[in-house]
């Protein structure tokens, strides 16, 4: 632990700085004598500083075998394992705090003769966030930070937009990279997303801002990463052996030797970065790699001139030079193709600038234009880039006891390319494209053509058959996106099956052409492939929730929300409350409420109505920005209707057979107390909302609503109670009465006409009170139903305030205090009200229309600010309680 200044420390008292070590070289730095290069670790939502660990210990095995000329001293920050993403408002704490420990951190290394300038911070999650947040502070010098590296950080927007803090930060440190994009070339920025198995942070919310600068920042998702080629979840990319890997090499390979700290030249770190998380040549890394090279040694030469060769390497004791003239394939062929089955980081192909009948005198290094891939490297060389070239040189060195095969081949890019229109949408899945790919080649490019919208998503069955049935190489499927370095590859055996999912991350950029390919590296040249794509309804539905299961919350209460104004509805026509279930297969309808949407985005598209929306001050709609992220198309907002339906139905089942059971199991158990009726508005009662709101102000808003949620569950459970006893009583004194009727039938031929009629009278008013307390139940429910979408929508920053409540007892700052207070008076008159006030009040048919445009409104402001779907609830429940007084 990195003591702090006092001041500091009194500042921040739940956060933390620490330095990792392991075995001597924690010993040796125990009095903070560090004479490495600075990197800061910043842990995400929930996340440990000892996280850390995963990069420090490999990092200094890597120092180790450099015999510690150079090595990273790694610190950490203990954040408390706070609730960052579900609640904003420690986020600027957060990031003061971190520019506090960087001035800390520097200060260690003062006065040494190699001291740092700058750090480099690695930040997982949220802390990517937070350390892309320090440049907005107003005393920050951008130059403290020089190479950035965030794990599955949500760049674009929050996850869950629960509260205006949240969003309001991502919009200041967005805008600030947007506007500030000149001021930041100096800062180098590497992004890494997941893939499809970081089921918390989709890898689109990963890609940094594309209008921020294009050259220091660079996104990438883990399943393109040379040597790694796989997706992982939200936690293991922060412990990913391959992904550390590549990140501690290019640390490594980042830095100068003249100052031993990582280098000032913003070229090179993005150059370094290419090299081992876009595209690895299979070298190691060289700032300036020689133009031209000698082919000396003792080796053989040897000239082919046909289109198509193949040698296996097998203990060769002496080395070939193999020579292939491109003067006679230049007119017939655009393009060579080589592969090497040897995985070393040695040079294996030139290009011959100079030669003679025999040999090359004088070549250029093509080995840097290789991609390494999980079984092969390759080189494709468009010939006419190359024009000064005469040969195409392959070196095979001796072998002893290695076994591999090198293979090339000159071909034309058209006969290698072929179009493959994927399946419509609606296909379901019945109908198929599909492609035989017969032609004797070792390399195939199937392109998948109208593949460009975030929603389609495909399974793509590829059937390879081989000639003759030897042992050969596994072939390589890529899918390769051509806008994004989100890339997927598949090693499959030969012959084989295989199924390849096709997503998209991101959407293609306006006015791109360019569309996905299927990259098929085969294994030989007399192997046959089969495609065969069709469309995947599961997977749309994944991608469907992928993008927009945040804003289911605001559907489901969308929806219970039209079920409350419908049961308002039939209290006017039939003077009944229906049954929620029935009401909501009955009212909750999304043509009720996607059309105005889609107007008010239509109309939006005209500079005249834009003009009128700003000047009244409302937000933008959200599907417009949605549209404008290319993540919306017409049948998303129907699915996640229904979605919420479905929710808003099963839960309203369970909400109301809960409640039956508890309520039945409390009377048996405890004889419910008789509730008194009384004035609605008493000095009592609001006497009883002054504990909520000091609550409320002193503590957590949260909390004062959680409180009031439980006095009123209980309120309705005794009412329960009281109604299940006074329907039992009614229903034993009938029996009574029939009982007493048939054992003394002549006294009561001999009653009075006045008391019969008192009788039916007392009858009809049971059977009324009955009623009354039914429809009442029906009603409270319903209203219970939407308040326990208001707790929940609230419950992240109570469970953040109970996490730091040893620290602090007030939550600053709170996202609902005031809204709190408003709903701690509107239940205090609610849970005491009746059915009967409401059915005589004057402004029952307002309060009936006002849930459709409040739902329409919810889902027009709400999908991507969750926090404001509690405003519209209250204010539909303010309704109510005007309904009860007036």
């Amino acid at each position: 632990k990195i003591k702090l200044p006092k001041k500091i420390a009194r500042r921040y008292p739940v956060y933390e700085l620490y330095l990792y070590g392991e075995g001597h070289y924690a010993e040796e730095n125990k009095n903070l004598l560090l004479t490495g290069i600075p990197v800061l670790f910043l842990p995400g939502n929930a996340g440990s500083y000892k996280q850390v660990r995963s990069l420090g210990s490999i990092a200094l095995r890597k120092a180790e075998d450099v015999d510690f000329k150079y090595h990273f001293n790694f610190f950490s920050v203990n954040f408390n394992e706070e609730l960052v993403a579900l609640y904003g408002g420690s986020l600027q704490r957060q990031t003061k705090f971190v520019h506090e420990c960087i001035k800390v951190i520097l200060k260690l290394y003062k006065d040494r003769e190699f001291a740092p300038s700058s750090v480099a911070i690695v930040g997982h999650s949220m802390g990517g966030l937070v350390a892309r947040a320090l440049l907005t502070l107003k005393n920050f010098k951008p130059g403290l930070i020089n190479l950035l590296i965030t794990q599955a950080t949500p760049h674009v927007a929050p996850v869950m937009p629960l509260d205006r803090y949240l969003t309001n930060f991502y919009t200041a440190v967005n805008n600030h990279w947007i506007l500030k994009a000149q001021d930041l070339r100096n800062l180098t920025t590497l992004s890494v997303a997941g893939g499809f198995r970081d089921y918390q942070v989709r890898s689109g919310l990963a890609f940094l801002p594309r209008l921020s600068q294009h050259d220091s920042a660079l996104s990438v998702v883990s399943s393109a990463v040379p040597r790694a080629w796989a997706s992982t979840d939200h936690l293991s990319i922060v412990w990913c052996k391959e992904l550390i890997l590549a990140t501690i090499r290019a640390f490594f390979d980042l830095i100068d030797e003249n100052t031993r700290q990582i280098t000032e030249d913003p070229k090179k770190r993005m150059s370094v970065l290419k090299h081992h998380f876009v595209r690895h040549p299979a070298k190691i890394y060289e700032e300036s790699p020689e133009a031209f090279t000698e082919l000396s040694g003792p080796f053989m030469w040897i000239t082919v001139k046909a289109t198509k060769w193949t040698y296996s390497a097998y203990n060769d004791s002496d080395g070939k030079y193999f020579r292939f003239p491109l003067a006679s394939h230049r007119k017939t062929y655009s393009h060579v193709y080589c592969e090497n089955s040897m995985l070393d980081t040695n040079s294996w192909i030139y290009g011959c600038m100079n030669s003679n009948s025999s040999m090359c005198l004088e070549a250029t290094d093509l080995s840097w234009k290789a991609e390494l891939l999980p079984t092969t490297k390759v080189v494709i060389l468009k010939l006419q880039d190359y024009p000064s070239l005469s040969h195409v040189v392959v070196q095979v060195p001796p072998t002893v006891g290695n076994k591999y095969t090198l293979a090339c081949e000159f071909f034309k890019e058209d006969s290698r390319t072929v179009q493959l229109p994927v399946t419509h949408l609606f296909s379901f899945g019945l109908s198929s494209s599909k492609m035989l790919l017969n032609s004797s080649g070792l390399l195939y490019n199937v392109q998948l053509q109208h593949f460009h919208q975030i929603y389609q998503a495909f399974r793509i069955y590829i059937e390879s058959h081989c000639q003759s049935l030897k042992e050969r190489k596994p072939s390589v499927y890529r899918l390769h996106v051509p806008w994004s370095h989100e890339d997927s590859i598949i090693v499959a055996k030969v012959p084989s099956s295989t199924e390849i999912s096709a997503k998209l991350h991101i959407a293609p950029p306006q006015n791109d052409s360019r569309v996905p390919e299927l990259n098929i590296i085969s294994s030989s040249s007399d192997c046959q492939y089969e495609v065969v794509l069709k469309t995947s309804l599961l997977q749309v539905l994944g991608q469907i929730i992928r993008f927009h299961a945040g804003a289911l919350p605001a559907y489901v209460v969308s929806n219970i929300l039209l079920t409350y104004g419908g049961q308002l509805s039939t209290l006017i026509s039939t003077g009944q409350c229906s049954d929620f279930s029935l009401e909501l297969v009955r009212t909750a309808k999304p043509y009720k409420v996607e059309p105005l949407i889609s107007i008010f985005v239509f109309l939006q598209g005209f500079n005249w109505f834009r003009e009128i929306w700003e000047s009244l001050s409302l937000p933008e709609v959200d599907t417009a920005v949605l549209s404008s992220q290319d993540a919306w198309f017409p049948l998303v907002s129907l699915i996640l209707f229904l979605f919420g339906t479905g929710i808003a139905y099963w839960s309203g089942i369970f909400f109301s057979t809960s409640l039956r059971l508890f309520s039945s199991l409390w009377l048996t158990l405890i004889r419910p107390p008789v509730l008194q009726k009384d004035k609605l508005i008493t000095a009592r009662r609001l006497c009883g909302v002054l504990p909520f709101a000091l609550v409320s102000w002193t503590t957590c808003g949260a909390f004062a609503v959680f409180i009031i949620y439980l006095q009123y569950l209980f309120k309705l459970l005794t009412s329960l109670c009281m109604f299940l006893t006074t329907f039992f009583y009614f229903q034993d004194s009938d029996h009574s009465k029939e009982t007493s009727q048939n054992s003394s039938t002549d006294t009561a031929k001999n009653q009075s006409s006045l008391d019969s009629s008192s009788e039916a009278t007392q009858s009809l008013s049971n059977s009324t009170t009955v009623a009354e307390a039914v429809n009442c139940l029906k009603m409270h429910v319903t209203i219970l139903h939407l308040f326990t979408w208001i707790v929940l929508l609230n419950l992240p920053s109570l469970i953040y305030w109970l996490k730091n409540l040893r620290y602090n007892v007030r939550l600053d700052p709170d996202p609902c205090r005031s809204t709190a207070i408003i709903i701690a008076c509107i239940l205090e008159i609610l849970m005491n009200s009746s059915i009967s006030e409401v059915k005589s009040s004057k402004l029952l048919k307002i309060a009936a229309k006002v849930p459709l445009p409040l739902s329409v409104a919810m889902l027009a402001f709400g999908r991507m600010h969750l926090y404001k779907v509690p405003h519209f609830v209250t204010f539909s429940l303010f309704l109510h309680v005007l309904c009860c007084v007036v």
